[in-house]
């Protein structure tokens, strides 16, 4: 997967009533009539489907991603629980076909959370107050962040940063593009050294298998 080390880009505040939304579950940001694929590209069409079409099938001009300045959004500013509900790792690839590489959040769902870090997604757990200051940014003229993975800060366009934490071992497999088999293959030699050692030592697996 891409490695993630340092994003600039637009972030696109998803909102409810003038708060970032909470409780977004897997569901809306890709319902299950879209889940028909293992392919990875195509699911932006997807991609909170409910939240941005209109029930004509045309799209909802207010919704956040459907409006011209977040179109190239890469950064997504929500609430408290984001990617709740079904364990779907179509949710992530849904995200990542629209260009989104980084969710900012007051919290995750456990799954979603770790499905992130496995296909090249950083979630980013701030407080609620900074979360809703930097969605009111977002908001505004310029929405334009920055996500820096090596610091582990986000800069807001006002130029205020704000300090976030994160696994180290995480960190790093992000930061190298590796997912957890990619991670476990840089040992490669070291696991062929065991392999070797174990037929000598332990015959009798041999057979075994």
């Amino acid at each position: 997967m891409k490695a993630f080390t340092q994003l600039t880009g637009t972030a696109a505040p998803l909102l409810e009533k003038g708060k970032p939304m909470s409780n977004v579950d897997t569901d809306m940001i890709i319902p299950k009539q879209f889940l028909k694929t293992t392919e990875r590209t195509g699911l932006s069409t997807g991609l909170f489907h409910d939240l941005k079409t209109l029930s004509d099938g045309s799209p909802r001009p207010d919704f956040v991603l459907n409006r011209p300045e977040y179109a190239t959004a890469s950064i997504l500013i929500a609430g408290e629980n984001f990617g709740c509900g079904s364990s779907r790792e179509h949710a992530p690839w849904a995200l990542l076909d629209q260009g989104i590489t980084c969710v900012i959040a007051p919290s995750f769902a456990d799954i979603f959370h770790n499905n992130c870090y496995k296909n090249g997604i950083l979630p980013v757990r701030l407080p609620v107050d900074v979360c809703q200051k930097l969605a009111d940014q977002a908001g505004g003229a310029n929405h334009v962040f920055t996500v820096d993975l090596e610091a582990q800060i986000v800069t807001g366009p006002d130029g205020e940063v704000y300090a976030f934490e994160v696994d180290a071992g995480r960190k790093a497999n992000l930061m190298e593009g590796l997912d957890e088999i990619g991670s476990s293959m840089t040992a490669a030699s070291e696991i062929d050294t065991f392999e070797a050692r174990r037929r000598v030592s332990m015959p009798w697996l041999e057979k075994a298998s």
